[in-house]
């Protein structure tokens, strides 16, 4: 049934001006915004939707991975950039001072945007 289809992902959040801002300035993405909503316009000419509400809760999981050649220049501009990185200790790993994750598949790094949810650049 939906073999030929087009299918996308989504999210939520509590504020689309800063969420566009986020987006749009601070990780140097393609947004547009049409209907009180936002579309990520992502390489591979995928889109991700960002929608208003109200009552949101910020994912507990990661909601979207940005795939990266050499994970510590990402890092480094992201942080110039104002992005606070995660930092995580116990089981399964504990990230290094930057934040990043180098135990156990490839370096990965996590951080939130303004409502919270959880993002992560992955080098690969």
């Amino acid at each position: 049934m939906f073999k030929d289809t087009t299918a996308f992902s989504g999210f939520s959040v509590d504020d689309i001006p800063a969420a566009k801002a986020f987006y749009l300035e601070t990780l140097g993405l393609e947004v547009t915004e049409a209907d009180g909503m936002l579309t990520l316009h992502l390489a591979g000419d995928r889109a991700t939707l960002i929608y208003p509400k109200p009552n949101h809760v910020p994912a507990t999981y990661t909601i979207l991975n940005f795939s990266v050649p050499d994970i510590e220049p990402v890092v480094d501009e992201l942080g110039s950039r104002g992005v606070e990185f995660e930092h995580y200790t116990g089981t399964p790993g504990e990230t290094d001072e930057r934040g990043i994750f180098r135990k156990g598949g490839p370096p990965i790094a996590w951080f939130t945007d303004p409502a919270g949810n959880i993002l992560s650049v992955i080098q690969q």
